[in-house]
């Protein structure tokens, strides 16, 4: 008889990618995917440390699966699994933990349990790992994200997943053609191009220079294969991306104009202190070229609040510079302590309570920031992919400068581009 899995992804969308392939890595070998709030034999929670919530989440889940399906298998996989593996195998009701190495191995791990053992780590130094591994979702909406690249040799003083992902390594483009290919033959219309950090693609698998590859040559042999109609780069760091790729997009019929560029602070000393690559001049001009050559292109913003030394200045700082560049939207993250960070020694710590209230001023700017980038575009007829799943009746899709749109729902648009008057 053949046994459940339910599978769940916290975190990015480099994760959900992989959650996807991990599904058809074990659906291949028999299992049958359920649902993750119904009752199955096995459960894979595949982590993400970015933040202390996501640790906290992951407590959360195992206690609710322990509760409703106390018999049931229980995986801890991702970043936080690579990060923590002996504190993630002391919580009660988990059987496996998967380091970064060992997570595509996950159908040979399961044959080698049995319920009732203590916890078993699968795990190594993340300097060891030296493979790469394609992963994208199908099967679960009408984009798919396809990962390229993985891993980061930047040095943050506020993030740990280069502790969980190691070194920046690609796969090569040949390679991400033959994935793209397999997409279109599964009916899909648009991929989100992900990585740890996309703009470093090119990087072989032990983390040099042996493939003469890079981003932006990536980007030029995609808008030329047949197949897929809609490409969006997930996120770009501001120093790698390049003039050429700009303009590039802009000259581009798959490519999106949408970009998605982190800051993290618009205040040059906290950048010094988050040990950015970049001063927030190097943004200004950025942005100030993608609205040159593409005024339609949307622009999303990664910012972060409550870093130690953070002084209300700073703030404002970073909130007078976002209000006044022309971006579409932000992600706001507020700072978490992550051990073994450097940050961890900067002072004055930024008090929660204060954390809290900067990042709803700017949630709040990013949502004005939205409406106005929409209205800009009212009465304008522009491109959108309709997804397939429907609420109450209607439909949801996006422009090809990731406008939002809700419809009435049609059958006939589902997973189709559709000319649309917003």
């Amino acid at each position: 008889m053949s046994k459940t899995v339910a599978l769940h992804t916290l975190g990015c969308k480099l994760n959900f990618s992989e959650t996807s392939t991990l599904s058809r890595l074990l659906e291949q070998d028999g299992f049958i995917k359920t649902d993750f709030e119904e009752i199955a034999d096995v459960y894979v929670i595949n982590t993400c440390s970015v933040t202390d919530n996501a640790d906290k989440e992951c407590r959360l889940l195992v206690r609710r699966i322990q509760k409703k399906a106390p018999e049931a298998m229980v995986v801890i996989t991702g970043c936080y699994a690579q990060l923590k593996p002996e504190e993630i195998a002391s919580i009660p009701g988990v059987d496996l933990v998967l380091g970064a190495a060992e997570k595509f191995n996950i159908t040979h791990h399961l044959k080698e349990i049995t319920k009732g053992d203590s916890a078993k780590i699968c795990s190594c130094d993340i300097e060891d790992i030296n493979t790469f591994t394609a992963s994208y979702s199908i099967n679960d909406r009408t984009r798919t994200f396809l990962k390229v690249q993985d891993g980061c040799d930047y040095t943050c003083s506020f993030c740990t997943i280069p502790m969980a992902r190691g070194k920046s390594r690609s796969d090569s483009i040949s390679k991400v053609i033959a994935n793209v290919k397999e997409l279109s033959a599964n009916g899909i219309k648009e991929v989100v191009l992900t990585g740890i950090n996309l703009g470093d693609f090119g990087k072989g698998l032990t983390g040099g220079k042996i493939k003469e590859e890079n981003f932006f040559e990536l980007l030029q042999e995609l808008d030329t294969t047949e197949g897929i109609d809609r490409y969006r780069i997930s996120s770009i760091e501001p120093n790698l991306l390049t003039n050429e790729i700009i303009e590039f997009v802009s000259n581009s019929k798959r490519i999106m104009p949408h970009f998605h560029i982190p800051l993290q602070s618009g205040s040059n000393k906290i950048l010094g202190l988050m040990r950015r690559r970049y001063k927030r001049e190097l943004y200004t001009e950025k942005v100030g070229l993608i609205k040159t050559v593409m005024p339609h292109c949307a622009i999303g913003v990664d910012v972060i609040v409550g870093f130690p030394g953070e002084t209300e200045e700073d703030f404002k700082e970073t909130f007078d510079f976002l209000h006044g560049l022309d971006i579409s939207y932000l992600h706001v993250f507020t700072y978490s302590e992550r051990p073994n960070t450097y940050a961890l020694e900067l002072k004055p710590v930024v008090p929660i309570h204060v954390r809290n209230e900067r990042n709803k001023l700017l949630r709040n700017l990013s949502y004005q920031k939205m409406q106005y980038f929409t209205q800009q575009h009212i009465g304008e007829t522009r491109k959108v992919l309709f997804e397939s799943h429907s609420k109450n009746n209607t439909i949801e899709g996006y422009t090809d400068n990731y406008i939002k749109i809700t419809a009435s729902y049609k059958e006939e648009w589902v997973n189709n581009v559709v000319e649309w008057k917003i």
